[in-house]
């Protein structure tokens, strides 16, 4: 979720770049362009940087992980692998 501070703030820019004539119903304007962002955003599913940032360096430490597990599988079946003898010929 994301922090209501946000809202507030990008609320905040909108409604100050009204015009003068519309700045007297300010605090209305303000509650609707909050609500209305929020709505959107939620709708959007979005995430906060940090989370995204979590999730990223999670997938990465993932990746290394199956990477270490792949390369030691490989090195199991190799073992296991019967070697080839030339005394066969």
């Amino acid at each position: 979720m994301l922090d209501p501070k946000h809202f507030d703030d990008l609320a905040r820019r909108i409604t100050e770049s009204l015009p003068e004539s519309v700045r007297s119903v300010q605090e209305d304007v303000h509650r609707q362009v909050r609500s209305s962002l929020q709505a959107g955003l939620e709708r959007m599913d979005v995430v906060t940087r940090e989370d995204f940032d979590v999730q990223v360096a999670l997938l990465e430490r993932t990746r290394e992980r199956l990477a270490e597990l792949e390369a030691r599988v490989e090195a199991l079946e190799q073992a296991a692998r019967p070697q080839d003898t030339d005394s066969d010929n």
